[in-house]
């Protein structure tokens, strides 16, 4: 008998563990040494600025995996969309239809707040999640290439004219 999925947004509370789940994802992605997360940052971006939102996927009641998630704009639709900025589901739960599960409430929330899509980047040398999004029917935006300032590049380009 499977176990029951179900959803939950997260509370302020829930901090420790979304950091843990960002840890495991960073961990899993060999980006580990990237992440200066804290469940203080947390919980002010989150839940005092609430600049995102994350959706836990449970079993049983208890989080397994999250999608960390938040609102763009595409100036074509003229309309909102979702970013997905994270999903990730603890590796004893994967294969019990977790991922999908959260991706396709995900695609309901989208389309429940009246957004026009529902994106995110995956790194290229992950084949087993590329597989599964292709499976769902995403496709690549091979016309795109993402672009990031960080750090001291950041900094410079705040302070140049």
């Amino acid at each position: 008998m499977s176990e029951p999925i179900s959803f939950r947004f997260a509370l302020p509370e829930d901090c420790p563990r979304i950091l843990e789940f960002i840890r495991g994802l960073a961990e899993y992605e060999h980006l580990s040494h990237e992440v200066v997360a804290t469940e203080a940052l947390l919980r002010e971006w989150l839940f005092e600025k609430k600049k995102a939102e994350v959706l836990f996927v449970c079993l049983d009641g208890q989080p397994v995996g999250f999608a960390l998630f938040f609102h763009n704009f595409s100036t074509f639709l003229s309309r909102a969309g979702i970013y997905l900025e994270d999903l990730f589901v603890l590796p004893e739960h994967r294969g019990k239809g977790c991922g999908g599960a959260l991706l396709r409430r995900l695609a309901r929330i989208t389309k429940e707040r009246g957004c026009g899509r529902l994106e995110w980047s995956c790194l290229d040398w992950n084949r087993p999640s590329i597989q599964f999004y292709l499976s769902l029917g995403a496709r690549p935006m091979e016309d795109w290439t993402t672009y990031r300032l960080t750090g001291e590049t950041l900094d410079r380009a705040a302070q140049q004219g």
